[in-house]
């Protein structure tokens, strides 16, 4: 008796159900399909016998709620989902009569490449191409085919060019408290790498300090301590364009117990800028003997620096007032050691006056009231009219490493002094002879696939650690790897010493961007200045402004260096002893 009553409202319930259920109700069609189906019939007027395709096309699946469902809905549904891959063929059809005749979705899909190519050719140039093509396909198929001229598209053309730039490397050099971080921060302002935004925030936390003339120079200084004390104590880097170059900014300290990062900073240049503060007192006291602006330009000369702009600042203070008698005595008393230096006046050296707290001739030439002495160009107007230099990107690869970091793997920076090299090269870091690959490339912040000489450029390693690097290793072709020595043979020039120079005596040397210690091996000639001819004696010692021949020996180990006559930029070198610069010099041969 339970069984069959069970079995009567089971009944009872099914067929309530399907009473309550409307078969014939209109079917959902969800706004989504609504709205495509409407964009497509907008976007080509159908024809009459796709007009009745799509009434037939508009239904969509319906909703069985349960197997218990008559067979009428069932059959209901049947139709319903056929149609729908009806209607989707039908939209595609569509789709394809919505394109031009001449034009598959391969091409649409490659608009910007043909913008480009519409844009950049004329219609006779199309017209002598496309004759080309079909005389090619006449060659190769043996019969010519049909085909018409592209069409440009009613798109608006899309490019995408890249302006490659002049590579140029400027370091600032001179004096402390010339003004050299206060000048970098102000080009930086005026050619749009550093917003006004940020500035007045420097400028505010520079007056809670009482240090309102610093905020430019917070640009560049961006450690604590810098920041603080208001001295340069590493070399900054920035960035900045003109119309016709780029430059990577290089800010070396000023103070005299920073002169080897100052060195490491010169290395890298191929633009010096000299600063002098035309200040009644500061401009003495910098070029004084123990003043760091003569050490610098000398410094400069013998790091490889091509050209000096001698920029005399503070030209607007009260001292000066734009003083054309000031700015004459600052440049006779600077001209007579710069040319003993080595520097060519008429094509090397180039004077200008400027105020880098107020900006004045380092964009814009200020009116003739302020300054009407002086009307030639500005600092940054010289800059992007100076003549192009002359790299070696044919040669080897050779970048000397200025610095290194981790961050994911051993990231090192540094100038390629030549060649060139891309992402996935396999080199050779010396002197340890250690094959590394190329990761990543970086110039001037900006990730890139291939750099080549004159580029100032970071590159992240494979194969080798962070601790295994240092400053002045270098990387070389690994087919051509640079020449390593531990004994040399040198001209050297004395330049300030007060006592004699023995054999057995030890100096400091700086190579490239390596700092060794290295002792005289042997004295083997004097130099005459005049004839450049050898003296043919052999010298018990030599003495300060004599030019002498000497066996050189690095105690630290092997060293990267290449003979002066092969490859400049490895062949010159600095020795400093007790803070002081003593002599210059270039490899002549390398002994072992």
């Amino acid at each position: 008796m339970g069984d069959k009553k069970d079995d009567m409202n089971m009944t009872n319930l099914s067929s309530g159900f399907s009473k309550k259920l409307n078969v014939d109700a209109p079917e959902f069609v969800p706004s989504f399909i609504q709205r495509q189906q409407q964009q497509a019939t907008a976007a080509s007027v159908p024809g009459p016998q796709q007009q009745s395709n799509n009434n037939v096309s508009t239904t969509v699946p319906t909703y069985q709620p349960s197997e218990s469902t008559t067979s009428s809905s069932a059959t209901t549904a049947q139709p319903s989902s056929s149609n729908t891959i009806n209607d989707n063929d039908d939209d595609d059809d569509m789709n394809k009569k919505s394109l031009p005749d001449d034009q598959d979705a391969g091409e649409v899909a490659d608009d910007w490449d043909a913008g480009d190519n519409d844009d950049d050719v004329d219609d006779e140039e199309e017209e002598d191409v496309d004759d080309e093509t079909l005389d090619e396909g006449v060659d190769k198929l043996g019969k010519k085919p049909t085909s018409k001229l592209k069409k440009k598209s009613s798109k608006p053309a899309m490019k995408h060019t890249i302006i490659t730039k002049e590579h140029l490397n400027i370091v600032f050099i001179g004096h402390v408290d010339a003004g050299k971080s206060t000048i970098g921060g102000q080009l930086l302002y005026l050619t749009g790498m550093v917003d006004k935004r940020t500035l007045e925030k420097y400028e505010r936390e520079a007056k809670e300090k009482n240090r309102e003339s610093w905020y430019l120079s917070w640009a560049l200084d961006t450690n604590q301590e810098e920041r603080d004390k208001g001295k340069t104590v590493e070399v900054g880097r920035a960035y900045f364009e003109t119309e016709n170059k780029h430059f990577t900014l290089l800010d070396a300290p000023g103070h005299r117990g920073f002169v080897p990062n100052m060195i490491g900073g010169a290395c890298q240049a191929d633009v010096a800028v000299l600063v002098i503060s035309a200040r009644k007192g500061e401009f003495e006291t910098g070029f004084e003997r123990g003043g760091q602006t003569r050490e610098h330009a000398m410094l400069a000369k013998t790091a490889g620096v091509k050209h000096l702009i001698v920029l005399i600042n503070k030209m607007d203070d009260p001292t000066v007032e734009w003083s054309e008698t000031r700015y004459q005595e600052c440049q006779d008393k600077l001209l007579p050691y710069l040319k003993k230096c080595g520097f060519n006046p008429k094509t090397e050296l180039y004077f200008l006056p400027c105020s880098g707290l107020t900006g004045a001739f380092l964009r814009d030439v200020v009116d003739e009231k302020t300054c009407s002495w002086y009307r030639g160009p500005s600092f940054l107007d010289y800059l992007d009219k100076l003549p192009s230099f002359k790299r070696q990107i044919e040669g080897p690869f050779r970048m000397p490493i200025v610095d290194k970091y981790k961050d994911m793997g051993t990231v090192v920076f540094g100038k390629i002094e030549s060649g060139s090299t891309e992402r996935g090269a396999q080199l050779l870091l010396m002197p340890n002879r250690k094959p590394v690959e190329v990761l990543q490339l970086w110039s001037d912040e900006d990730e890139v696939s291939h750099v080549s000489s004159g580029e100032n450029v970071k590159i992240k390693l494979k194969g080798v650690e962070e601790e295994e690097v240092t400053a002045g290793f270098v990387l070389c072709d690994l087919n051509d790897p640079c020449a390593t020595g531990r004994i040399f043979d040198a001209q050297v020039a004395i330049l300030e010493h007060k006592s004699i120079i023995c054999p057995g005596y030890s100096a400091v040397l700086h190579i490239n961007s390596a700092i060794e210690e290295v002792c005289v091996k042997n004295i083997i000639d004097l130099i005459d200045k005049k004839t450049g001819q050898r003296c043919k004696v052999k010298p018990r010692f030599v003495k300060q402004d004599q030019l002498a021949l000497m066996r050189l020996e690095c105690t630290g180990g092997m060293v990267c260096m290449e003979p002066f006559s092969k490859f400049q930029q490895m062949g010159r070198f600095t020795l400093r002893d007790e803070g002081k610069t003593i002599a210059i010099g270039k490899v002549l041969r390398i002994v072992e």
